[in-house]
């Protein structure tokens, strides 16, 4: 959805599918948008009306621009006119908040919402005008959450409720509705958003409350990787990978899809196409309940921007399990992701990696919650390390593969990249390990290398 050519070639796509079958469109911002929105709120927060103003006038520029670019001269009015109406509206919420000197996170989500009502708005005009029916449709009607304003979960009932009221007319007179990604609302219709790249986790949701055949999403990659391309030449796409295998990509680093798209699906069975809308004839990867014959580690992903905080004990008389348990707690509390845990025996220490934009509001919660420890030196000071890096080697075959994990091992200490911690489940499905940020790229590449996971 980044220019008026990408919005054409979406539209190309859902005209075909709704030749075919009841289909439903979820689209994202374009892009770059929501990065806008976000820090045109920031300046309004500290007071810079300039940085407000100018921000701004791009986004109504951009928008307004690829509206003439995309529309024919008779659609062209009502476009303009509902790209001023919704360009208000974020001005009015960024002029709010610049009298107030503060974000309140419900305000954000309402803000931020307005770059996929945008596109939602373009593409459902294109279709419109060449002849498709179609309507924009907020997913603040359909979509109903709780009240974790920026990374809100869904209440999947009462959005299957909305679901039949909202969309069910329109899909019965063969209306295909353009749906907003990333967003929704409470019960009480205050709004939401489902986290930074939410909009294939809003169609997830739709699909399961849909009942759906299918869902396919469609990005700028091939489908899912044996590793990431930039790093690892000879990389391949994965025909067909399980749900466990998708999620604990996403959740390890793989930008394909959001970590919780699957969820909503799991309890159907409901297959997912991972696509490329820029290499529409290849075809992708196929999420599926379980595969046949998985054969050892499949992928290998990395994270860079994440953190590793360590805690531990002053004696071994304290209670290292009640300190683990209050850690976790309060890491909850504020909706920290937890990537990776490992813990010692008799010191009873224990690490844990989260994402650096989420250390700041991790470490105050733990703080806050061992203050009284620290304060009285139960606890030895708390230890950061951000120059560390996460690979994950993901595969349902390597359950039970004797040696696998060994190798792996030696293939990156033969790199000279020193290990700091691993994590593995019990399921086997993952081997998480922490290195040194500047060994990350060699180790991945020792790890795809070594499992023959490429060409």
């Amino acid at each position: 959805m980044g220019t008026a050519e990408r919005i054409k070639v979406a539209a190309e796509i859902c005209v075909e599918q709704k030749a075919l079958r009841p289909t439903v469109a979820v689209v994202s911002a374009m892009s770059k948008v929501t990065d806008t929105l976000l820090e045109t709120l920031r300046c309004a927060e500290s007071g810079d009306s300039e940085g407000v103003e100018r921000h701004a006038t791009h986004l109504r520029e951009r928008h307004e621009q690829t509206a003439r670019e995309l529309l024919p001269a008779a659609a062209l009015p009502s476009a303009l006119e509902k790209v001023d109406g919704l360009l208000k509206e974020f001005e009015r919420i960024s002029g709010g908040i610049l009298l107030l000197g503060e974000r309140p996170p419900r305000s954000v989500d309402e803000a931020v919402a307005i770059g996929e009502r945008l596109s939602a708005m373009l593409l459902a005009s294109f279709l419109e005008a060449t002849g498709t029916s179609s309507q924009a449709v907020n997913a603040r009607e359909v979509i109903v959450t709780d009240t974790c304003f920026g990374n809100a979960t869904p209440l999947l009932d009462p959005t299957r409720e909305k679901c039949a009221t909202v969309l069910g007319p329109l899909l019965a007179r063969k209306i295909l509705p353009v749906v907003t990604g990333f967003n929704g609302a409470t019960l009480d219709g205050r709004a939401t958003t489902l986290g930074r790249g939410g909009s294939d986790f809003s169609a997830s949701i739709l699909a399961g409350a849909l009942d759906a055949g299918e869902l396919w999403i469609w990005t700028d990659v091939d489908g899912i990787m044996s590793a990431d391309p930039r790093l690892v030449k000879d990389a391949v796409v994965l025909p067909e990978v399980s749900y466990r295998e998708a999620a604990e990509l996403a959740y390890n680093g793989a930008k394909v899809l959001h970590p919780r798209t699957l969820a909503p699906l799991v309890e159907k069975n409901i297959p997912v196409w991972s696509k490329n809308s820029f290499n529409v004839g290849t075809p992708g990867t196929k999420i599926v309940p379980v595969i046949g014959s998985p054969g050892g580690a499949r992928a290998v992903t990395s994270m860079a921007n994440v953190a590793l905080v360590s805690i531990e004990p002053a004696s071994a008389e304290v209670n290292g399990a009640a300190i683990m348990a209050r850690a976790l707690d309060a890491l909850s509390r504020v909706n920290a992701e937890l990537l990776a845990l490992s813990s010692s025996s008799y010191r009873q220490n224990f690490c844990f990696l989260v994402r650096k934009e989420e250390l700041s509001m991790a470490m105050t919660a733990i703080e806050s919650s061992f203050a009284l420890e620290l304060a009285h030196g139960y606890l030895r000071p708390i230890e950061v390390d951000e120059n560390v890096g996460l690979l994950a080697v993901v595969g349902e075959g390597m359950q039970g593969s004797k040696g696998l994990a060994g190798r792996i091992f030696t293939a990156i200490s033969r790199h000279e990249v020193n290990i700091i911690a691993i994590a593995q489940g019990s399921s086997e499905l993952t081997i998480a390990i922490v290195v040194r940020r500047d060994g990350l790229e060699r180790a991945v590449q020792a790890v795809h290398a070594e499992c023959h996971m490429g060409k």
